[in-house]
């Protein structure tokens, strides 16, 4: 499988429990899509959220995403990691 880094980008003044609840809702049907959320990350000053995830495309990625209400503004295909 491969690995997606994607951002959202409206996401001002999240709080953990927010970004827990997201990331859980997510997580929730992430099978039907054949989709592992691995971790994700959010600055509430900013906006910015991060998760990483792996499965079988960014589109797989994106369906989920949209399925529980947060879309992602950006999906990237991680290709080198250290």
């Amino acid at each position: 499988m491969t690995e997606f880094m994607d951002v959202h980008h409206n996401m001002k003044g999240i709080t953990p429990a927010d970004l827990l609840a997201a990331h859980n809702a997510d997580v929730a049907i992430q099978d039907d899509e054949h989709v592992k959320f691995k971790k994700a990350w959010a600055d509430p000053v900013t906006g910015r959220a991060f998760c990483l995830s792996e499965g079988p495309s960014a589109d797989a990625v994106r369906r989920i995403h949209e399925r529980t209400g947060h879309p992602a503004d950006e999906i990237h295909e991680v290709t080198v990691t250290v």
